[in-house]
């Protein structure tokens, strides 16, 4: 294997795929990463067995080969390496040699033969999404995922297509958020739903953002295949693949509150100022703040025998009548914090039944939390 890149092409590749290795005491070759050339294009992948990165880099290939390193290793000494100059990497004796400039070194690897074959998935008939729209929609549901095994089906997210649509949902049981977004497929496409584990979710969005700092050219589109047990999202020269969870996402949408006996409309940054203070003399453990909604405002409350009481009013449209519920403030600042609108709205029929927050001017999210029972 021998070919020839810019530092800066390998150095974002190596950053790209670094992150899908893992340390395994069965398993060492985990930690390398494959340098594989191939069919003209010279690849770089990754994988902890859960998911697998594939990074195609641009170079003038000189010898068809594949090699494995060290992931940490070859990433620090190649990020050292100056910007703008060529590197020449070359298999020699079951070693790696690196030359760019006056730098020259040799690590040493294993064979490629030991490295896990990353599976496929047929590219057919993809649902297509803007990468942007896809980033957003996930972080504004990504933080709901449950973070206990005890269900395992909730440790995802569940991906709904359905037509042109994506619908994507996360629920820990104490609060649910839903976002909806555009996802073209073929008319043949079937209707799907999928349960997504959230380290893949946490993947996916890191080589997204990568898009966004300009370390990849581009603001690409993300197409996304299935099979029975696997996800394959492509976005430019990147492909990530995922083993998906296995299990019966529950019903979700009997939960949402079909009506709302009081609805207001807030200014969102003044409401999360006030959660935020109220928040200072919640009680610890149960983390309440209390939220009484009547006329032209809200009054936002918390007390506790160990450090007192706080009590702050925001001004609010409220229609339909006195209301008050009790719940947990970090769940709240969570929802208002990924909502990107200036204003939100509130549904709530008692403080028996779920708390439902959205933005004013989307109606595509939305985010439920259950009250604190008093």
């Amino acid at each position: 294997m021998r070919f020839i890149g810019l530092q800066e092409n390998l150095k974002r590749g190596l950053n790209i795929v670094g992150h899908a290795t893992a340390k395994n005491i069965n398993l060492p070759i985990l930690n390398n990463i494959l340098i594989k050339v191939e069919g003209g294009n010279i690849e770089l992948v990754s994988t902890n067995l859960e998911i697998g990165v594939v990074h195609q880099v641009r170079g003038k290939i000189e010898k068809d080969g594949q090699f494995t390193v060290d992931a940490k290793l070859i990433t620090e000494y190649v990020n050292l390496l100056n910007s703008g100059e060529k590197v020449k990497v070359e298999v020699k004796e079951s070693e790696l040699a690196v030359e760019c400039g006056n730098y020259k070194t040799k690590i040493k690897g294993e064979e490629a033969k030991e490295f896990p074959l990353i599976p496929t998935i047929p590219k057919d008939n993809p649902y297509v999404c803007q990468a942007d729209d896809l980033k957003r929609a996930l972080n504004s549901v990504v933080f709901a995922v449950a973070t206990s095994e005890n269900r395992v089906e909730l440790t995802g997210v569940l991906f709904s297509f359905i037509k042109n649509r994506l619908s994507l949902a996360a629920t820990d049981s104490y609060r649910l958020a839903e976002k909806e977004i555009a996802a073209l497929a073929d008319e043949s496409s079937a209707e799907h739903k999928v349960i997504v584990p959230a380290k893949t979710i946490q993947e996916l969005l890191r080589i997204l953002n990568n898009f966004d700092s300009g370390n990849i050219e581009g603001t690409p589109e993300i197409k996304i295949y299935l099979s029975d047990n696997q996800i394959l999202f492509t976005i430019d020269s990147v492909s990530l693949i995922s083993r998906l969870v296995n299990g019966h996402y529950p019903d979700y949408k009997q939960i949402i509150p079909a009506q709302s006996q009081m609805e207001a409309i807030i200014e969102r940054t003044e409401l999360l100022r006030a959660v935020k203070a109220a928040a200072l003399f919640s009680k610890t453990g149960l983390n309440d703040v209390t939220l009484n909604f009547n006329k032209n405002k809200v009054i936002v409350s918390a007390s506790s025998g160990a450090s007192g009481e706080s009590q702050i009013e925001v001004a609010a449209e409220v229609s339909g009548g006195d209301n008050e519920i009790t719940i947990n403030f970090r769940y709240l600042l969570d929802g208002l914090n990924n909502i990107d609108d200036d204003r939100v709205k509130i549904g709530l029929l008692n403080d028996k039944q779920p708390f439902l927050l959205k933005p004013e001017k989307d109606n595509n999210y939305l985010y439920i939390v259950m009250p604190i029972g008093q």
